[in-house]
C-alpha cells in the first residue's frame, strides 16, 4: 500500500491533529536519537504542544547544548556586526577621500578665479576662467540692477 502525499496545511479536526502531533513528535524524537547515535552529533530537540506541554530530547545535557548554541549565535552576530562595521568604515573612508579631492579642486578653482596660481594655466583654462568671470559679473550686475529698481520703487511708494 502506497502512502499518499500529505498536503501541508493545518489539520482542522482537533482529534486528528492531536494524533498526528503525537505520531510525528515521536518520529522526530526517534530520528534525533538515531542521528546522535549514528553520527555522534550533539542534538537537542525542544517541542511545545499546542497546550503548552514540553517535550525534549538531548544527546547530552540540554543546558550545555543551549549554552553552546547561544555562544555560537553570539559569535556569529558579533562577526556579522564586525564585518558590517568594517564595510561601513571602508565606505566612509572612500567617501571622505572623494570629498577631499573635490575640496582640493574647488580650492584650486577658487584661487584661479581670484587670480592666484594662473601662471601654470593653459590657454583653454584661462579662456574658461574668463568665461566664468564674465558669467559671474553678468549675474552680479543683474542682481545689483534689480536691487536698485526695488529701492527706487520703494522710495516712489513712500512719496
Amino acid at each position: 500500500m502506497v502512502r499518499g502525499k500529505v498536503e501541508m496545511k493545518r489539520i482542522q479536526n482537533a482529534t486528528s491533529r492531536q494524533v498526528t502531533f503525537s505520531k510525528r513528535r515521536n518520529g522526530v524524537m526517534k530520528k534525533a536519537y538515531e542521528l546522535s547515535v549514528l553520527c555522534d552529533a550533539e542534538i537537542a530537540v525542544i517541542i511545545f504542544s499546542q497546550k503548552g506541554r514540553l517535550y525534549e530530547f538531548s544527546s547530552s545535557s540540554m543546558q550545555k547544548t543551549i549554552d553552546r548554541y547561544r555562544e555560537y549565535a553570539k559569535e556569529t552576530l558579533m562577526n556579522n556586526n564586525a564585518f558590517e562595521v568594517e564595510q561601513r568604515m571602508k565606505q566612509l573612508k572612500e567617501e571622505a577621500a572623494n570629498m577631499t579631492k573635490k575640496i582640493e579642486i574647488l580650492e584650486i578653482s577658487k584661487r584661479k578665479l581670484m587670480g592666484q596660481g594662473i601662471g601654470s594655466c593653459s590657454m583653454n583654462e584661462l579662456q574658461e576662467i574668463d568665461n566664468q568671470l564674465e558669467r559671474s559679473l553678468k549675474n552680479i550686475r543683474m542682481r545689483k540692477s534689480q536691487l536698485f529698481k526695488d529701492e527706487i520703487q520703494r522710495l516712489r511708494d513712500r512719496v
